[in-house]
């Protein structure tokens, strides 16, 4: 059985055809505690949708990324100076300047897709 994480899921949308919709949706499914961050407040079914970083835990097993690097940019501080154990960077989101950072603070960072790591157990 796998552990199960605390997950950041940064980029979450209502938008039920969205990635990050997706990645909230089987996240939760298979037992992680998902906490979904996003540009506009909402739901993604009964898990609400953040937008204040000030609203976060700093303890954090993984955030997954659904934002460009440039939107990413505004978040380097919360990410950095969260308690983050590992980063992954979804297709199109790859930021090898915030990746760099991670890395020098002890963060793992993987270029991945969530969907696909679900789907084959390798979360």
């Amino acid at each position: 059985m796998q552990n199960k994480e605390r997950v950041w899921v940064l980029g979450a949308s209502e938008n039920p055809e969205r990635y990050s919709h997706r990645a909230v949706q089987q996240l939760h499914a298979k037992g992680h505690e998902v906490v979904a961050l996003g540009a506009r407040k909402g739901w993604v079914d009964s898990i609400p949708i953040l937008t204040d970083p000030a609203d976060l835990p700093s303890d954090i097993d993984t955030v997954t990324l659904y934002i460009n690097p440039q939107v990413q940019k505004s978040w380097y501080n919360t990410l950095l100076n969260s308690r983050i154990k590992r980063i992954i960077f979804n297709p199109g989101t790859e930021n090898p300047e915030l990746a760099q950072m991670a890395t020098e603070k002890g963060i793992q960072t993987t270029e991945a897709c969530t969907l696909v790591l679900l789907a084959t157990d390798q979360f």
